[in-house]
């Protein structure tokens, strides 16, 4: 974003520095680690943040499985929402957007905005659920780096968010979802995982013996099912 001072232009890099005010930091590239949720709240659904004030808040979680420019406003200035998510059960970490074909740093950098942004909502007072997204195996494997800094900064044996959403269309994108989710579970070894996303349920069938899950539609979805009565 450009802003203009005294007839100059000047570029904000969107670095903010207190929003990472009293965060610790994990792994070599110091990301920072979030804390576990404040209550842990096992929601009736989902609400995307740009419906936020369309539903009752109510046992409701919100999140950002939506394209990145619906949500710029809130990377630039949490602060300005504070209202309006504090009735919700919880906040899930803002999904910036990974592509596994963008190069690594890219990748990294939106890890790294997500976590950020979820530990500044964390101080902020809300209830905070981690989003745990990978993008290309270098993310989620130890091939490139001493860690996976898909789940760096993320907290274990407690509650994590994933979402099939929009992860799944093609056999490439099912086997990196698979074994991200995979190494997820090794290295997390979470209690309750929150699913967002219509499809690829029997994706989790083998570890449930090893967590409670929850299964949540996406908005199409939901709003079928609210017609229909079935998903």
């Amino acid at each position: 974003m450009l802003k203009r001072y005294k007839n100059r232009l000047y570029i904000n890099d969107g670095f903010n520095p207190e929003f990472v005010k009293y965060a610790h930091f994990k792994g070599i590239f110091e990301i920072p680690a979030l804390n576990e949720p404040k209550e842990i709240i096992i929601p009736k659904g989902f609400t995307p943040f740009t419906l936020r004030k369309h539903l009752e808040s109510g046992n409701e979680v919100v999140h950002f499985f939506e394209n990145d420019d619906k949500f710029s406003i809130f990377i630039r200035n949490p602060d300005l929402f504070y209202k309006d998510l504090k009735p919700f059960a919880a906040v899930i970490s803002p999904d910036c957007s990974l592509y596994r074909d963008a190069p690594f740093y890219a990748q990294l950098l939106n890890v790294v905005r997500s976590r950020i942004l979820a530990h500044k909502m964390d101080m902020m007072g809300l209830n905070v659920y981690p989003l745990v997204r990978w993008g290309g195996s270098d993310t989620y494997t130890t091939a490139l780096f001493p860690e996976a800094v898909a789940f760096t900064g993320i907290p274990k044996n407690s509650l994590i968010v994933v979402s099939t959403y929009g992860c799944i269309k093609t056999k490439e994108d099912k086997f990196h979802f698979q074994e991200g989710f995979y190494r997820c579970m090794q290295t997390l070894t979470p209690k309750i995982v929150l699913v967002h996303g219509c499809g690829g349920r029997k994706i989790f069938d083998e570890y449930s013996k090893y967590a409670e899950f929850h299964f949540y539609p996406d908005w199409i979805g939901r709003k079928r099912r609210n017609i229909y009565g079935q998903w």
